[in-house]
């Protein structure tokens, strides 16, 4: 077990608390960055024995001072709060604060399809970050997460009333990935870096059809819940358009027997077993 803390960057968000569970749940030490130390989610790390550090993922100076003396960090951008451009700052910003503290290896976060010139913008900004960190000199790996199940969460309200509405053709699986799943890979590569060093890795835990998950969520709650194809044409967000024309392409390519076999550490969630922990107990 490292003996120095490992930074998570985004330690309330979904992901980079998912990170700080598991790393928590193996007995690392953690270090947390928050935009906001005094937010009840922050003072909840803390209190599970989590340094929390006050700072932003576009604050070269925090995010520098943060990484002092870690094992490792967990890095996450985003492009949802300020757009794309400023997700690339982001990443830059970190890069250039992974250098000056002399990481000695970041795991980054970005999304499976990155590499595949997909065309979605907040896939093509995660790759110009990738590109930098691969022309860097930062020993790194990257992880590309799938479609979350948790996804389904924002239409949770629909979904109650006996809809899932996704914009996909009823037998179109979609590979999706528990938080947890997220957080137990990030776990093991941040606790064992140099199996994983310069490594891309592209993560989904199973892979429903819209079929498939409205059954599912309905066999959660104890009634019928019908998927509803939603016409491309609907889906006003030129970002999430742009997706979801790529997930009714070329989509998400991870061979998932080949990676849960190779990693039967991880729990590797099912789509059923996500929908029941989550939705049993609004029957």
């Amino acid at each position: 077990m490292v003996e120095e803390p490992v930074l998570v960057l985004a330690a309330t968000g979904g992901q980079g608390r998912a990170v700080a569970d598991a790393l928590l749940g193996r007995g690392a030490r953690v270090r947390a960055l928050v935009r906001d130390p005094a937010r009840k989610a922050a003072r909840e790390l803390a209190d599970r024995g989590v340094e929390v550090m006050a700072g932003s993922l576009s604050d070269r100076g925090s995010l520098a001072a943060a990484m002092s003396g870690v094992a490792g960090v967990f890095a996450f951008t985003t492009p949802f709060e300020a757009g794309v451009e400023a997700e690339v700052g982001q990443g830059r910003a970190i890069l250039a604060a992974a250098e000056e503290a002399g990481v000695p290896h970041l795991v980054f976060s970005s999304v499976a399809g990155a590499d595949q010139e997909s065309g979605v913008p907040h896939f093509e900004s995660k790759a110009r970050i990738e590109a930098e960190l691969a022309a860097g000199d930062v020993p790194h790996t990257i992880l590309g997460p799938t479609y979350f199940f948790d996804n389904a969460l924002g239409g949770a309200e629909r979904v109650l009333d006996g809809v899932l509405d996704l914009p996909l053709p009823p037998d179109r699986p979609l590979q999706q990935l528990a938080r947890p799943d997220l957080g137990a890979f990030a776990a093991e590569v941040l606790l064992d870096p140099a199996r994983y060093a310069g490594q891309r890795i592209e993560l989904a835990s199973d892979a429903p059809t819209p079929t498939q998950m409205a059954a599912a969520l309905g066999a959660a709650l104890g009634r019928e819940v019908r998927h509803e194809q939603v016409p491309l044409t609907a889906v006003a967000n030129p970002d999430m358009h742009a997706m979801w024309t790529f997930l009714n392409g070329p989509g998400y390519r991870v061979d998932i027997p080949a990676l849960h076999a190779a990693h039967p550490e991880i729990p590797w969630t099912g789509f059923a077993d996500w929908a029941h922990g989550t939705f049993a107990t609004a029957r």
